[in-house]
């Protein structure tokens, strides 16, 4: 049995692709050399994404040539014609092959005879493998010719297997086919594909390299399948079933269907409304402009066109600014058409560029204005992360392209045409657009009047209406985002743990020959198990079964997809036994890849016993099968793997001469089957397999037979060796960050999934006891949703903030700025109502969708407000000005509130593939017009009229909040090392120095100022506040302005990502030196410990040879005294103390130095007198063998620095990008009749001369080649240093091991012999001198030996290179 295991690890988003995989490239090898022989080697997946499977196929056969081809036939085809001619297209990263047999050359023993014959398997196995191979032997010269020498000892076919003589026995040889037939066979497989109820296929699968264009690269693979037809061999085609190209294509015509549908009606809208069809012409032609600027921006800035980032855009609200700007001058263009009566043709001209000029420059506040606001209320939305940020920042991003483009256009291009294009004439009193205004202002003056009179009662109902509406969102469901419907199903039958692989083709086989009886199905293909590259591994009883349908059009038998479902699982009742689970193939991948769960909900049961796991598990099963919702409830299969298990007897394999390791070979070898090589046909390659025959395999009777070859001769059969059993095992052992856990599936049919999840935790929480140390988790969609639900109640405080801050900038008057901020609270009453109506649950397309609506409900309360601000001075009734002036701004607020939301009603009420997403996102930006807009045209002037009745003064300036500091002063905890009279080991000095050593903490205080400084990436410059006085700048009362603003300064957005790169290469450049750092401290550390260990033995043997000369001396001075010896001995004596003294001193004080260095690195005084003598321990050194090229931080630091260099260009190279300059400033004086004079300039700095920056450039790419060939010459140095240590190592080992084996017992016989020897008078004292300094010199050699052994074994594990 082969296990498979899938390890998926997460990365920020900021990592890229290729450095995350190169970390884990290091890891991994790291972790090779760890996994024992025989367990298998990880690799990683190919560059692609979860997402990235976008063409899938069959190999099939033609009618009336079943015959020719068998299964295995297609499956080489597959690998060697079709997959070899895919692989090598653009964007392609890879072709997987699923199902068939794997072409094998089988040699396949009989036991029988090979038992018979006494031949061991082991035996057969080596001659194969030494019977098939090449050989070059140089080249002979020859008349002028050079003959290259070349042995062909491969084998080609069957015949020559069979002929490899395996042993000579009497003179006879015993062939291959003596003992084994011969012949083509196929791999152990662990999956299949069955297709249409036709049995088995072969599948092919093709992935995208992450990143690439996909519609772009599914065009190319099908042009090169079609080109490919004809060469295929006669009767195969190739059938595309899965093609990612279709849903694009139906998304695509989603997308351009609401935005031309969305363009006529908006078109439409302002033609009605302005009663002009040039008026309606120039606004209209603001769409394809600002929407061909929107492209170019993508374009620029990377933006993929999609769903997402078209699929929103709404024209009504990009030409807000537009249709208020033309709406103004078309209505000034009327009321002075009878001053254009007798003007020449170009003095008629010149009038109206004037009113156009004065017209556009008095609207373009609240148009350019409210645009702003739009786009800073999309900034939230660019903050969000995760899969709700991939989902919906494009979409801002596009948005504010869009928007800004208008703003360009209205700024510029609309006053010009609407000058040049625009008639004077005044509209007719049959003119569709006035008879429709006079017919609202019917409708509309009463219900003003009414309000105007009764405000309480109308801002009562207003306060009821918020409240209602906080009440039924409260009540409403809630999901993460609506389910794309793919066109597809993905149907995962369940059947019982162990099912064997011939079982589950059969059981997929019936299953799909039942789907292809519906007429609404297309084709059905399965994928049982695992391929034999595993991207998505599973067990031979699960399975996918890809059911593709014809389009909802030719439909018969159902209308809807949850219809249809229903409708399969009745007939599927067909087959007893098995559960079954439907999804669709992007949403499932999409749900696995993003929560590690196919299934729209996961009850995780996290703990360790896997017993109480299931167990628990299982009771939440059965506990939530009643909740409404609920489908497909699925407990994971963990348990119940049949496995026939062998328990080896160990005292029988030593009692026999065997070995573990040859039993398992026999095993290994006989049933799974075990690869001798490669045979060649042509440019295709097969193994060559060597199993038993397959009679000899299928039984646990044969297992319990094989026959064990004995050392001596003969066999036992395995069953004299080992217990052999039937057992059960675990099927599947999940673990979410290395916890183990089991996973019970719930898909959401027909409720919310906020509201399911709601369900299941009360009943968990009563029902079902959770074992103490175990929790459950609840993942899946649901974890999505709470993720995106907190992201959200941080973005939409933010973004409502922001729309408060700049209308009072608009405005200078808090009081403004919160009329015009009700229409906030009053558009998301639309919003939640049509929600409602439309029975869908809250979700985060829908909370995007109030984001934008924010930003757009307040265009109407600031048209209204300024116009009721320019008519102050012509009015002394507050009422009559705010009547007349609604009455005067009905039509430009109708206007743009029908054309936004309208704009957005073919998406709302779209049923096109992909619309689910965009629908409750358009739901509430059209609901919320519409309530806003209503109680704007009646809430807003009563609010106006109450809070300027209420007060004379006209701006009520924000308040001054002081801040409150609070300063908490902490008393310093003095901590002091307890005096410890144990020795100091190793360990724990480099411990020690790790928290105590100053230039470590230095390196640390770096690190952290590096940290801090990316914050500095986002660096906006200084805010200027400044007061200026022009005395040419005359107000209407004939007094000079004083004016007060405040300037901000920008650069181009995409420099501060920039900047925020290079410093985060600067910070892991920082890391990199602090370990840098860590090791060489360690190193030092270590040097001088070994250092004081190595003068400390010395002082111990000098110390001894001491007493020993000691005791020579006054021996020698005795027998001088007695006659027996010369003076030249006493003197000799007396020498040979004195120096071994002088060296006893020269090693204590080497000692000394070397632990006064040592209490200096690990700063043994920094914390007081306490801690007494510095004393190390005499246990000798064992250092970790650690190879030192693996993660080495110096290669780390020069990726970061290459990383550094590359940000430094892209700097210096975006300094060719304009900068913002945006400055906010209002006028007045403090004459009587004075007046606020609010305005804003916009600008960008444009760099025109490049020469330095250019050269910065330049200088900036010979950085990074200079990092390049650094990093290049350190990998050089390093490994070079690492093969020098590794040689120098070899040699001093050599020395240690031989004085540890001989040389320590030849020293001490030398000294005891001498001792004893001159003791007893039979050697003079020069030869007891002589083989004392023997010994001696031994003993010193082994010290030096090993003290040089592990400084360089320290040089080795602590490279310090600079």
């Amino acid at each position: 049995m082969i296990n498979r295991c899938t390890l998926t690890l997460v990365f920020e988003e900021d990592m890229g692709t290729y450095l995350p995989r190169q970390l884990i490239a290091e890891r991994l090898k790291i972790a090779e050399e760890r996994i024992p022989a025989g367990f298998g080697k990880p690799i990683m997946g190919p560059i692609s994404t979860g997402l990235g499977e976008i063409y899938q196929y069959i190999i099939d056969v033609k009618p009336g040539y079943e015959d020719q081809y068998s299964i295995t036939d297609l499956r080489t085809i597959q690998d060697w014609v079709v997959r070899r001619n895919l692989s090598g297209i653009e964007g392609v990263i890879e072709v997987n092959t699923w199902g068939g047999y794997l072409k094998e050359y089988e040699v396949a023993i009989n036991p029988e005879r090979l038992k018979a014959m006494e031949v061991d398997l082991a035996a057969v196995y080596e001659v194969l493998q030494t019977n098939n191979s090449i050989a070059g032997g140089s080249y002979i010269e020859k008349t002028n010719e050079s003959f290259f020498i070349r042995g062909e000892g491969q084998v080609k076919s069957l015949e020559d297997i069979e002929n490899i003589v395996v042993e000579l026995r009497n003179g006879s040889p015993i062939y291959i086919r003596d003992l084994a037939e011969v012949k083509f066979g196929y791999a152990n497989r662990f999956g299949a594909i069955t297709a249409n109820g036709q049995g088995e296929k072969v599948l092919g699968q093709v992935m995208m390299l992450k990143g690439a264009d996909s519609k772009g690269t599914i065009d190319r693979v099908k042009a090169r399948i079609a080109e490919m037809e004809t060469t295929l061999p006669e009767g195969i085609v190739i059938n595309g079933f899965l093609d990612r190209s279709e849903l694009i294509g139906r998304t695509t015509f989603t997308i351009v269907e609401n935005l031309v549908l969305g363009c006529l009606i908006v078109v439409f809208v302002v033609v009605l409304l302005l009663g002009n069809f040039r008026s309606g012409l120039v606004v209209a032609s603001v769409i394809p402009l600002s929407l061909l600027f929107a492209l170019s921006m993508m374009y620029l800035f990377g933006v993929d066109a999609n769903l997402m980032s078209l699929g929103a855009i709404d024209f009504g609200i990009i030409i807000d600014g537009a249709v208020i700007i033309v709406e103004f001058i078309a209505f000034q263009f009327s009321k002075s058409s009878a001053a254009f009566v007798g003007l020449s043709k170009q003095d008629k001209q010149l009038e109206k560029d004037k009113i156009s000029f004065t017209g556009s420059s008095k609207m373009m506040h609240s148009a350019i204005f409210g645009q702003i606001i739009i786009i800073i209320v999309f900034i939230p939305i660019l903050s969000l992360s995760g899969v709700e940020g991939k989902m919906f920042r494009p979409m801002a991003e596009v948005f504010s392209f869009a928007l800004i483009g208008a703003m360009i256009l209205g700024l510029t291009y609309v006053p010009v045409v609407s000058a040049i294009f625009l008639k004077s004439s005044v509209p007719g009193p049959k003119n569709i657009s006035v008879r429709l205004l006079n017919f609202l202002n019917q409708v509309y003056k009463p219900v003003l009047h009414w309000a105007l009179d009764h405000s309480k009662a109308v801002l009562i109902a207003a306060g009821s209406l918020l409240v209602g509406v906080i009440l039924i969102f409260s009540s409403m469901g809630s999901e993460f985002v609506p389910t794309l419907d793919e066109g597809d199903f993905v149907i995962q039958p369940f059947l019982k743990t162990g099912t064997t692989l011939t079982n589950t083709v059969e059981t997929i086989t019936e299953m799909e020959r039942i789907l292809m009886k519906f007429p609404e199905v297309k084709q059905v293909v399965t994928r049982i198990g695992a391929a034999e590259i595993p991207t998505d591994p599973m067990s031979m009883e699960e399975s996918d079964v890809i059911v593709t349908l014809h389009p909802p059009s030719e439909w018969t038998t159902v209308e809807t997809k949850d219809e249809l479902a229903e409708e399969f699982k009745k007939a599927l009742e067909a087959i007893p036994g098995m559960d079954y689970e439907f999804t669709q193939p992007i949403e499932m991948r999409f749900n696995e890849l993003i929560t590690g769960v196919r299934a729209d909900l996961a009850i995780k049961v996290v703990g360790e016993d896997l017993d109480v796991l299931l167990q628990t598990a299982e009771e939440i099963e059965a506990a939530i099968q009643g909740v409404e919702g609920a489908a497909d409830i699925i407990l994971e299969k963990v348990d119940g793997l049949p496995q026939m298990k062998i328990e080896y007897d160990r005292a029988k394999i030593a009692k026999y001469g065997l070995n573990v390791e040859a039993i398992n070979q026999v095993v290994t070898m006989g049933f799974a089957g075990l690869s001798a090589g490669t045979v060649f046909e042509g440019e295709k390659q097969f193994e060559l397999v060597i199993r038993f025959d397959e009679p000899y395999r299928k039984d646990i009777e044969h297992l319990e037979n094989a026959a064990i070859q004995l050392p001596m001769g003969g066999s036992i059969p395995l069953s004299e060796l080992a217990t052999i059993s039937y057992t059960k095992g675990p099927a599947k052992i999940s673990r979410d960050n290395t916890q183990r856990r089991v996973v019970v599936g719930v898909n959401v049919r027909n409720r919310d999934l906020q509201s399911v999840v709601d369900d299941i935790q009360a009943i968990v929480k009563t029902k079902v006891t959770i074992p103490e140390g175990y929790r459950v988790d609840y993942g899946g969609q649901f974890e999505n949703l709470q993720q995106a639900r907190n992201r959200l109640l941080i973005a939409v405080p933010i973004a409502l903030i922001l729309i408060f801050v700049l209308l009072y900038f608009a405005f200078s008057s808090a009081r403004d700025a919160f009329m015009i901020y009700t229409a906030i609270p009053f558009s998301a009453i639309g919003g939640v109502v049509l929600l409602w109506l439309r029975d869908m649950p809250f979700s985060i397309s829908a909370g995007v969708g109030f984001i934008a609506l924010f930003g757009i409900a307040v265009l109407n309360g600031i048209v209204m407000i300024e116009h009721f601000k320019s008519m102050a001075s012509r009015f002394t009734s507050l009422r009559e000005l705010v009547t007349v002036g609604a009455a005067e701004r009905l039509r430009p607020v109708l206007l743009t509130a029908s054309a936004a939301a309208l704009g957005f009603l073919p998406m709302a009420l779209s049923g096109s593939a992909g619309a689910e997403v965009q629908r409750p996102l358009a739901t509430v930006v059209v609901g919320g017009l519409i309530s806003a807009t209503l109680l704007t045209l009646v809430v807003l002037p009563v609010l106006y009229v109450l809070f300027n009745s209420r007060k004379t003064n006209t701006t009520v300036p924000l308040p001054n909040k002081g801040a409150l500091v609070l300063l908490f002063l902490l008393a310093p905890l003095a901590f002091s090392w307890a005096q410890d009279t144990k020795e100091l080991t190793l360990e724990q000095a480099l411990i020690r120095a790790e928290k105590q050593n100053p230039l470590l903490q230095a390196s640390q205080k770096r690190l952290e100022s590096v940290q801090a400084m990316t914050g500095t990436a986002w660096n906006l410059g200084r805010t200027e506040v400044y007061r200026a006085q022009d005395q040419n700048d005359i107000a209407e009362n004939g007094v000079f302005n004083q004016v007060w603003g405040i300037r901000q300064g920008l650069e181009f957005p995409s420099v501060y990502a920039t900047q925020k790169n290079y410093l985060k290469a600067g910070q892991r450049q920082q890391e990199a030196l602090l370990e840098l750092d860590v090791r060489a401290l360690k190193k030092e550390v270590s040097r001088t410990f070994i250092q004081a260990q190595y003068w400390m033995e010395l002082e111990k043997r000098f110390d001894y040879l001491d007493s020993l000369y000691i005791s020579f001396a006054r021996a020698a001075a005795r027998r001088l005294e007695m006659g027996d010896a010369t003076l030249l001995e006493k003197l000799t004596a007396e020498s040979k103390q004195k120096e071994i003294g002088l060296r006893k001193s020269e090693a204590q004080s080497e000692k000394k130095k070397a632990l006064i260095q040592l209490a200096s690195l690990i700063q043994w005084e920094a914390e007081g007198e306490g801690e007494g003598e510095l004393t190390i321990s005499s246990k000798p050194v064992i250092l970790a063998e650690v190879n030192s090229q693996e993660g080495h931080p110096g290669i780390s630091w020069y990726e970061a620095g290459k990383q550094q260099a590359l940000f430094q260009t892209r700097v210096e190279q975006q300094a060719f990008l304009p900068d913002v300059k945006v400055n906010l400033f209002r006028g007045t004086n403090l004459a009587a009749g004075s007046k606020i004079y609010p305005g804003f300039e916009v600008g960008l700095g444009i760099p025109l001369f490049f020469g330095t920056q250019s050269a910065k450039v330049k200088s900036s790419k010979s950085l990074q080649q200079q990092w390049d060939w650094e990093a290049v010459n350190f990998q050089s140095r390093l490994e070079s240093q690492s093969r020098a240590l590794q040689s120098t190592l070899a040699q001093q080992l050599s020395v240690i091991q031989y004085y540890e084996t001989g040389g320590k017992q030849l020293g001490d016989q030398l000294r005891e012999q001498a001792i004893r020897s001159f003791a007893e008078g039979e050697i003079d004292f020069i030869q007891y001198v002589q083989l004392i300094e023997n010994s001696q010199s031994l003993d010193l050699q082994y010290l030096q030996a090993k003290r040089d052994y592990l400084l360089n074994q320290l040089e080795l594990i602590y490279f310090t290179i600079s």
